[in-house]
């Protein structure tokens, strides 16, 4: 019998080696259209958009065509939240305002089957004709915590000690929110206190030998990789408006 489809993203990123993901208000053509670009994951978002459980298990099939991470945001660190997204088909889980060291464990145990956590004991369609399913998708699914409070950022020494987490996501607008501090990310430069806060998470995850992700665009890429970021999450909004605003830019050249 056959095994777990592999695990792009984490593969990757186990490797040392650099996963780019793609984020936006996706469906599953728009995911099939940017898989030929060559990214390594898809970003579902259930968090800030009104995602169905149906959307969430037409987005992942749509990754699994094209053997990239379906990595979905849930709303909230909740056991049987986690379990519903996974059984519907990611094969990644990323989870926000991970604040605590407790709260990074529950996690990281809500999404894995026992003896590692607590994940109900299902598995849904990728567990079809996979032998050992439980034990395969302890190994095999990807794990994103979102860092994006002030308080996250102090208490990262130990969140990191925490096993079976494999990304730590250093989010940039949630974080100033969280120090009173509102900004344009993309559009302006962060406040000096979010820019040493952001520096200082990524620092710890990276010094700590675990992963650090951040969002990124064509102007901080190199940047951020210098800084030993290598979970790439980029909006492909940006790069959609720079293509219609030079598009329209030629066009008003012309006289139209």
């Amino acid at each position: 019998m056959p095994g777990m489809r592999e695990n792009r993203v984490k593969d990757k990123l186990e490797q040392g080696q650099v996963a780019t993901v793609a984020v936006g208000l996706n469906d599953p053509d728009t995911i099939e259209f940017l898989a030929q670009f060559g990214f390594d994951g898809m970003w579902i978002e259930t968090e800030h958009a009104p995602t169905t459980w149906d959307q969430v298990a037409h987005q992942s099939r749509a990754c699994d065509l094209w053997g990239m991470t379906s990595i979905c945001r849930v709303m909230n660190n909740d056991t049987a939240l986690i379990t519903r997204t996974l059984d519907a088909g990611c094969t990644g889980i990323a989870v926000p305002h991970v604040r605590t060291k407790a709260e990074a464990e529950h996690m990281a145990k809500s999404a894995k089957f026992a003896p590692m956590g607590y994940r109900g004991m299902g598995g849904g369609r990728q567990s079809f004709g996979v032998t050992d399913f439980h034990a395969e998708a302890n190994e095999k699914t990807l794990t994103v915590a979102f860092i994006e409070d002030i308080e996250a950022i102090d208490n990262l020494p130990e969140i990191l000690t925490v096993e079976h987490i494999d990304v730590f996501m250093v989010a940039p607008a949630d974080l100033g929110a969280s120090m009173g501090l509102i900004w344009r990310f993309g559009r302006e430069p962060a406040p000096a206190p979010v820019a040493e806060a952001i520096d200082r998470g990524i620092s710890t995850i990276v010094n700590a030998g675990k992963v650090a992700g951040h969002v990124i665009t064509t102007e901080n890429v190199g940047e951020m990789y210098d800084k030993g970021v290598r979970f790439l999450l980029s909006p492909w909004q940006p790069w959609l408006g720079r293509g219609a605003s030079e598009y329209m830019t030629e066009v008003a050249r012309l006289g139209g």
